[in-house]
């Protein structure tokens, strides 16, 4: 098990641990067992499992790029959030604006069932907290085409002065299409409470309703045990499963090394 992490590990690379390291709180592992109603029970058949936990998310501020991007072309800011979101939900779950609205919905039902200290109640608009280009395609009931004209937009602007972003953009957009799902296998024997933990907090300003919501909703995300972001078994003995067990962490890693220097990119702009 030793020999595999540190192989693993060696193979990520000083500089592409650096880069995640200083963006989002990941943590990997091999092991021979899995979790169980709160104890570590041996898989068994010889099997390991290399898994990556998320401890604490990485945050994006991506309001001020859409701002930017809109500037240059009117729908290419909607474009570039949509994208990135589809892609990003194919391979780890994020906290962005459908969680925050699911938070606001559920405080309004609280509300309703709770007369007496209704008033006690705060509600964040997190509609509000979208910029005006996603606040329209909210509405939209035709998203196949848009998501087509999002693609189109961005192949059109990808030489333009944005182009280093859409480029990223689109290389995470193909990664995230190898799925890269949790073993069912080690679902079934670990038994968690809850999904995977966010990775990512998406918000468009720094303290904004969707930030507000994360901040109320992760103070009992470690009350119970999440399942891990990535999770595969293998056996040490099946060189085929060993070898799909190194493409699934290598998939994994090339897409949040793109998404964190993208999200790096991003951040220099005020």
């Amino acid at each position: 098990m030793a020999f595999a992490q540190r192989t693993i590990k060696e193979n990520i690379g000083e500089r592409r641990w650096n880069l995640l390291e200083r963006n989002v709180e990941y943590h990997l592992s091999v092991s021979d067992v899995a979790e169980r109603d709160g104890e570590d029970v041996s898989l068994g058949k010889g099997c390991l499992a290399v898994t990556i936990e998320c401890g604490s998310a990485g945050y994006l501020r991506i309001g001020p790029a859409i701002e930017a991007l809109e500037a240059e072309a009117a729908g290419l800011g909607a474009a570039f959030y949509w994208t990135l979101t589809y892609a990003l939900y194919r391979v780890m779950r994020i906290y962005n604006h459908d969680d925050a609205l699911q938070y606001e919905e559920q405080m309004r039902e609280y509300a309703e069932d709770d007369q007496e200290n209704r008033d006690q109640f705060e509600f964040p608009n997190v509609e509000k907290a979208l910029p005006e280009c996603l606040q329209r395609t909210l509405k939209r009931e035709d998203h196949c085409a848009f998501v087509r004209h999002a693609r189109r937009l961005l192949v059109e602007h990808r030489n333009g002065r944005f182009g280093s972003w859409i480029a990223k953009l689109r290389r995470i957009d193909v990664l995230s299409r190898f799925r890269l799902p949790i073993d069912p296998n080690f679902r079934e024997d670990g038994g968690y409470d809850s999904i995977p933990l966010p990775s990512l907090v998406v918000a468009f300003k720094d303290h904004d309703a969707i930030v507000a919501c994360f901040d109320e909703e992760s103070q009992h995300m470690l009350e119970v045990s999440a399942e891990p972001t990535l999770g595969v078994v293998f056996s040490p003995h099946k060189p085929e499963e060993v070898k799909n067990a190194i493409r699934v962490v290598r998939r994994f890693v090339a897409l949040n090394v793109e998404l964190f220097e993208l999200i790096e990119e991003l951040q220099k702009l005020r």
